[in-house]
């Protein structure tokens, strides 16, 4: 991407495994005019990387955003091989089955390098945006142990301080399928945000924006309604209506600063590694939100437990103007 040495735009890496609620947040980032994507790295979860980074490339072309890079990265996590993706949540190809036409091509670099590079580039300032399994940053700190240092801020969407878990009862999918990456996240040394189903699941697109999106003008609202077909199909089993939830583009939002929450704790999160029934677990200690109790040592992750305004109409109307 081309910009100017007095650009004073947020420079963000966005990692993804780009199905339909990544999609959402891929749109939703590239409207913001306070920050600008300067790399974006895929992983396996929703879709293969390889996959996730094809459907990047795609919307990245609908959008008119080609100039930025797309590097895919990791296919295995780091104990388990992936074992595909949930179609019937996102579409046999992560976005609702829904054609797209070809973008450009990934860079030669794989993704944690981009991320590196990119770290040197933006020294102090990058800001990482993961709303996909973790074990891109995880690699990336495994091969540059430095790198925690030279970035501002993560936010991923993931995990769950309070609410049960999606995958397992005690863990959220992205730090499911990859616990080890998860737990390298939250032990390096920059500051993490923790977006999870605490405050996801109760920030929703209904019925009715998905036709206001189906009846406007514009290529992308039509493509971006077809895709969201497959998300509400699923989630109508799961919510009794037709709506969806917002997983993704809300930690994109609160990333930004665009959405302010109303309760977000600092505490400490750690993972949970073993092989039992709480594999993937995040432990938020959150003793300290308590008069009485000390703060805890290690404390540097904002937990998001809740947004008062509901995020459904914001994310609407920058998907029409988008």
């Amino acid at each position: 991407m081309t910009t100017s040495a007095s650009d004073t735009r947020v420079p963000v890496y966005f990692d993804c495994d780009t199905g339909i609620d990544d999609t959402l947040a891929l749109v939703y980032l590239l409207s913001r005019t306070t920050h600008r994507t300067v790399g974006i790295g895929t992983v396996s979860g929703n879709v293969s990387a390889e996959q996730g980074a094809r459907n990047t490339l795609d919307l990245l072309k609908l959008q008119g955003f080609e100039d930025i890079p797309v590097a895919v990265g990791q296919f295995d996590h780091f104990r388990a091989p992936y074992a595909g993706g949930p179609a019937h949540i996102h579409g046999v190809n992560g976005v609702g089955d829904v054609d797209l036409d070809r973008g450009g091509e990934p860079i030669a670099e794989d993704a944690a390098d981009l991320l590196i590079r990119l770290s040197h580039e933006h020294d102090g300032a990058l800001e990482i945006i993961a709303i996909g399994p973790l074990t891109n940053l995880a690699i990336a700190l495994e091969r540059d142990p430095s790198l925690g240092s030279r970035v501002a801020r993560v936010t991923i969407m993931g995990g769950a301080a309070l609410a049960p878990g999606n995958l397992s009862p005690a863990a959220e999918a992205n730090i499911a399928h990859d616990p080890e990456a998860a737990a390298a996240v939250f032990e390096a040394a920059w500051p993490v945000t923790m977006v999870g189903l605490d405050v996801t699941m109760h920030h929703r697109l209904t019925h009715d924006d998905r036709e206001q999106l189906a009846a406007a003008e514009g290529e992308l609202q039509q493509t971006v309604a077809a895709i969201l077909e497959t998300y509400y199909r699923f989630y109508d089993t799961i919510l009794g209506v037709r709506e969806c939830t917002l997983h993704d583009p809300l930690a994109v939002a609160i990333a930004t600063g665009d959405v302010v929450p109303s309760l977000a704790p600092v505490v400490k999160v750690e993972v949970e590694t073993g092989s039992g029934p709480a594999r993937g677990a995040t432990v938020a200690d959150l003793r300290g939100m308590y008069r009485g109790n000390p703060p805890v040592e290690g404390a540097r992750h904002t937990v998001v437990l809740t947004v008062d305004e509901p995020f459904g109409p914001q994310l609407l109307q920058e998907l029409l103007k988008a």
